[in-house]
């Protein structure tokens, strides 16, 4: 049987390949393709770069992939601690996942639109582009929907951490205010677009709180001496 220790440093694994996935395809990659308020730019850069484009693609599929498969061995590591919590986590994720799924069919919308050509010649270039431009802000809004969702399983991840005592409880207690800046980040860029500034600090603690509890996983796994553990370990 597992140790906690040796699940604990699964899920740190897990956490880092789903940290490096989702850079990669949904920041960097985007970063580099998309040009803001230029189509025909942003058009020509897929066309120049397709691989690195479905790469992108591919890259942010394996990050959901991922993150189901890390609130899984999550569940095993801390639902003993409460298992009210621990379903609530599973729940949440298992809510993003699919609606990050689906609105990746966004992303291979202009690759449609650009490539096959009997549905190219029934548009104009321009029209072509503003087609992508739409499926963009599809898309775009489809990750808003899904960083709901992103934010609260970290309350019930942080809660079980910051109970648990296999962790160190300001992790705990980082993740659960991780929540709060991903809906914040989300209620904002909804309703109050000018004033995005607001939700700088809580990007600042939500990357600290993962980052932190991610290598508090791979390095020290989880505090041994803990009732927890013990538990866990007779679990």
């Amino acid at each position: 049987m597992k140790t906690p220790t040796t699940t604990a440093r699964m899920a740190g694994v897990l956490y880092l390949i789903l940290i490096i996935t989702g850079i990669f395809g949904i920041m960097y990659v985007p970063s580099q393709i998309i040009v803001s308020g230029d189509t025909s730019a942003t058009a020509n850069n897929i066309l120049a770069s397709p691989l690195f484009y479905k790469a992108g693609i591919v890259s942010a599929l394996a990050c959901q992939t991922t993150f189901l498969l890390l609130v899984l061995v999550l569940y095993k590591l801390l639902k003993h601690v409460n298992p009210l919590h621990a379903r609530a986590m599973v729940l949440f994720v298992g809510v993003a996942v699919p609606i990050a799924f689906i609105n990746s069919l966004n992303e291979f919308a202009p690759l449609i639109l650009l490539n096959d050509l009997n549905y190219v010649k029934a548009f104009s270039t321009e029209q072509v582009h503003a087609q992508i431009v739409v499926f963009r802000k599809f898309y775009n809004h489809g990750i808003l929907v899904a960083q709901v969702f992103w934010g609260l399983w970290l309350f019930p991840l942080g809660y079980l951490a910051f109970k648990s005592g296999m962790f160190p409880k300001v992790l705990g207690v980082l993740l659960m205010m991780a929540c709060f800046s991903y809906l914040i980040d989300f209620a904002v860029k909804n309703f109050l677009p000018d004033y995005m500034e607001i939700t700088y600090p809580g990007n600042v603690i939500s990357m600290v709180a993962e980052f932190g509890f991610t290598i508090y996983l791979l390095i020290k796994g989880v505090k041994t001496g803990s009732p927890d553990y013990r538990v866990s370990v007779s679990s």
